[in-house]
């Protein structure tokens, strides 16, 4: 799990991804390795999720592949089963919490507050989503919950985009964000793949320009 984590953190952003159709989960794939960036958080969202995580895997071993919106321990093992390397959740439900560190799944529950944190460290967890983050507090929230909590990492996610995410991967208690803006669902429909293989790239400037700073 600390691998997983590591390696999410190296690659900094990770793409959040809704497929209404599981066919466009291998050119999908293919585009975000194309442009440097082998991740996704494929959302359950929609019923073409576990297929589409399947397809992605089996297709691309070095890409790392996560579930998303997973609100309860069948979907996590769903997931996990389709070859999910992670789990996050858009809030902390302690069952599923509960579910996924018992099976030594990676589980990256939703927190915005001090109790949501403190829940999840009474699990053992050492990186939290912060969601919904712009509307949470933002970076100012993220910089003032690790105070009492030491080494807590954060995966920022909703209302990141090009124009704030530099902010956020700057700051140290910020494992990697989460966005959806290389990978918006008009650009899978359309079929614009080089385009988000390029948006892809972006994003690997972004991280890399950041964590000069």
């Amino acid at each position: 799990m600390n691998q997983i984590l590591e390696r999410i953190g190296e690659i900094g952003i990770v793409p959040v991804v809704v497929l209404k159709d599981a066919k466009d989960a291998l050119p999908l794939a293919d585009a975000l390795c194309r442009g440097g960036l082998p991740c996704a958080e494929v959302t359950f969202r929609t019923a073409a999720a576990e297929e589409s995580i399947r397809a992605m895997t089996e297709a691309f071993p070095e890409m790392l592949v996560g579930a998303g919106t997973v609100l309860n321990a069948g979907q996590a093992d769903r997931a996990a089963s389709a070859g999910a390397g992670f789990i996050v959740s858009p809030g902390f439900n302690p069952n599923t919490v509960k579910h996924c560190v018992e099976k030594g799944l990676l589980m990256v529950p939703g927190c915005s507050t001090p109790s949501d944190v403190e829940q999840a460290l009474e699990y053992g967890l050492k990186t939290v989503k912060f969601f919904p983050a712009e509307a949470a507090g933002g970076l100012k929230m993220i910089k003032a919950l690790p105070a009492p909590y030491g080494s807590l990492r954060f995966m920022p996610t909703g209302g990141i985009n090009q124009s704030n995410v530099r902010d956020y991967l700057a700051c140290g208690s910020v494992l990697a964000c989460g966005g959806s803006w290389m990978v918006k669902s008009e650009l899978v429909e359309a079929q614009k793949f080089d385009e988000i293989a390029e948006l892809a790239r972006e994003c690997v400037d972004i991280v890399r320009e950041s964590r000069r700073k």
